[in-house]
């Protein structure tokens, strides 16, 4: 119940346009999306979600021909969030979601990665991103 108030919060936050609620969200990439908002009662500061290159690869097949996006690490997660639940989800236009993680452990040193489930969005549509980090 936690995880579906989680991405319903998540959601919320994408289509009404709010950027920033106790933190930001950083987003290092050239090529991908806006910050959204981080959404965790343990997580007062940014996290900050890269796109690695081996992460970013060339299909030809639909969505393609085209590069999509296959995952994704969060980095600067605090302590206090170490082995809570994270996923992380991809918008498009409209706030419409592109790819969502599975539901992962953040872990316990400060960066977690997801693998997004195929189809993978297309990495020219991806506009936002947004982390749920909870319970």
């Amino acid at each position: 119940m936690k995880r579906i108030i989680g991405v319903v919060v998540a959601g919320v936050i994408a289509f009404s346009g709010v950027y920033a609620l106790a933190a930001s969200l950083s987003v290092s990439s050239n090529s991908l999306g806006a910050g959204v908002a981080t959404v965790a009662s343990c997580q007062a500061s940014a996290v900050t979600v890269t796109y690695p290159a081996a992460d970013i690869i060339y299909q030809a097949a639909v969505p393609g021909p085209g590069y999509v996006v296959e995952g994704a690490t969060v980095t600067g997660v605090l302590a206090a969030c170490n082995s809570a639940n994270a996923q992380v989800t991809l918008y498009g236009t409209g706030g419409t979601a592109l790819a969502s993680s599975p539901v992962t452990s953040t872990g316990t040193t400060g960066s977690f990665t997801v693998a997004f489930p195929s189809p993978y969005a297309a990495a020219s549509a991806v506009l936002s991103v947004a982390v749920v980090i909870g319970g």
